[in-house]
């Protein structure tokens, strides 16, 4: 396979820990089957995980909703209930505001309506980047692959890209990425994925467990 690396090694591991990264997949599009509400859960855990560690954002938006916060709060009591529990407190309660306002008008939700509304996961992603403050090109790969709609979308954070790196299938790691560069190493990555026969979602589960010693979200 052109210019991989370290093959035998990412195929021993992806056999060991294979039915516990599937199982969590599982658990994700069971997940996008559920009411807007939990939808909306995930997609505050995505604006929360930005330049933040996945379980102290995880654990913030739980919090958000023990203390009543996450559906009637305001801006100003999200956010001084987040300054202690994530960075950039002020600009993430105002995404998670402004996000709730967008997909549960008066009327009625909408999040799963528009989400329907898209044939396939990387129109959905654009039009998440465009439209909602606080989602950039990874977080909304995040989200949609965290309800299960996006299984072929690259989250490409640090903890990818070394791991894209160490096997040889980006020659450098980007200091910035561009929607151009991120779109040309998900496509690397997506030729990879099909070289190796490990499905996109079930590599970046793999990678991510490397960095950090479990397979989560």
């Amino acid at each position: 396979m052109p210019g991989y690396r370290n093959l035998s090694t990412l195929q021993s591991e992806y056999a060991r820990k294979r039915k516990k990264i599937l199982a969590r997949l599982a658990d994700f599009r069971r997940v996008g089957s559920l009411a807007d509400e939990r939808l909306f859960e995930e997609l505050c855990f995505c604006i929360l995980a930005v330049q933040s560690k996945a379980h102290g954002a995880d654990a913030a938006v739980r919090d958000l909703m023990a203390h009543d916060l996450l559906w009637p709060g305001g801006q100003g009591d999200v956010a001084a209930f987040l300054r202690p529990r994530t960075r950039f407190h002020n600009h993430k309660a105002a995404y998670i505001v402004q996000a709730r306002e967008r997909f549960f008008p008066p009327d009625g939700p909408v999040l799963c309506k528009s989400l329907d509304g898209f044939a396939e996961p990387k129109a959905a992603r654009a039009w998440f980047v465009r439209e909602v403050d606080g989602l950039g090109w990874k977080e909304a790969s995040h989200f949609l692959r965290n309800i299960g709609r996006g299984e072929r979308l690259a989250i490409l954070d640090r903890h990818i890209l070394r791991n894209l790196l160490r096997h040889g299938v980006i020659r450098r790691m980007p200091r910035t990425l561009t929607a151009n560069r991120y779109l040309t190493i998900e496509s690397k990555m997506e030729r990879f994925s099909d070289d190796v026969e490990i499905p996109m979602a079930a590599l970046d589960l793999l990678f991510w467990s490397r960095e950090t010693g479990e397979v989560f979200k």
